[in-house]
């Protein structure tokens, strides 16, 4: 059995950094390009993995040089990649990403073969870890299988849409950011659909975790240097997981994803500014929440 389990999309990432972003219609001048590693389920993947979890991929990638470049990198990780499956003649997914000055970001994505994500006919891990970008069918169908094993499932709702309360009822922990949960609704619309704990991600302001049964709690971020946004909810969402899946506490496991996530925005790109867990460790022994 794995610690953590992550469905979800995988994408290169095309990275532009700009003054500001550009107005419709409007052309700007970007300062720097870059190439990256990245989608939401393959970010929080590397990001449990490197939070010192065992972690397995379930995905769809294209037979391309993009595909083959993600795929190498999830192997370096240590990732299982058994259900990660190639698909001929469909596209690795893409992420065209700006990135202004103030390390804030705009996403456009192109699914390419993370559309065709399916769910394997059994999964077996301590946590279920799914997002938005791949099939609703796929997510619903994986936290399904978890809740059969008996995994915690966690989803991450983006990008955010409508969601029945078939999938909302297989969820035990919501992680939207503060966009995302006023589509849902509101945290009591979460409860009435029957989610336990939804934790709200509010960037510099840090996390509230509220629960069902009426506990709440708040975690403020460390005031760190911005240089890019990118993969840090991602980062997050697999750091809290791995360290749910080891056992701690919720309040523990979210402090702990709260300094994994302030490293990340400290860096250029997803996947390569995911912190491992020494140096999460250290960071967190200089903070005092």
């Amino acid at each position: 059995m794995f610690d953590v389990t992550v469905l979800g999309s995988a994408n290169l990432d095309l990275v532009v950094r700009t003054e500001r972003h550009p107005s419709p219609g409007e052309t700007v001048l970007g300062d720097d390009f870059a190439e990256y590693p990245g989608g939401k389920g393959l970010n929080q993947a590397v990001a449990a993995a490197r939070a010192g979890a065992s972690a397995s991929f379930v995905g769809a990638i294209g037979t391309d040089d993009a595909g083959r470049t993600l795929r190498s990198v999830a192997e370096i990780e240590g990732i299982d990649l058994s259900q990660l499956v190639d698909r001929d003649n469909v596209p690795t997914g893409r992420a065209l990403i700006t990135v202004d000055h103030h390390g804030e970001n705009s996403i456009v994505v192109v699914p390419g073969a993370n559309a065709t994500v399916v769910t394997p006919a059994s999964i077996s891990a301590l946590v279920v870890l799914c997002q938005l970008e791949v099939p609703l069918n796929a997510v619903t169908n994986a936290f399904r299988a978890g809740r059969a094993r008996g995994s915690t499932t966690i989803l991450n709702p983006a990008p955010a849409i409508q969601l029945p309360v078939e999938l909302l009822r297989l969820c035990d922990i919501v992680v939207p950011n503060e966009h995302e949960v006023g589509l849902l609704g509101g945290v009591e619309a979460l409860f009435d659909a029957g989610v336990a704990t939804v934790v709200t991600t509010r960037g510099e302001q840090g996390i509230e975790i509220h629960t069902a049964a009426g506990e709440q709690h708040q975690i403020p971020a460390p005031h760190v240097p911005v240089v890019d946004t990118t993969g840090a909810g991602d980062t997050f969402c697999g750091a809290l997981s791995a360290r749910l899946a080891h056992g701690a506490s919720m309040i523990d496991a979210a402090e702990w994803a709260v300094a994994a996530s302030a490293l990340a925005v400290g860096l250029p790109g997803a996947i390569p500014s995911i912190p491992d867990a020494g140096a999460t460790l250290q960071f967190l022994d200089e903070l005092s929440f």
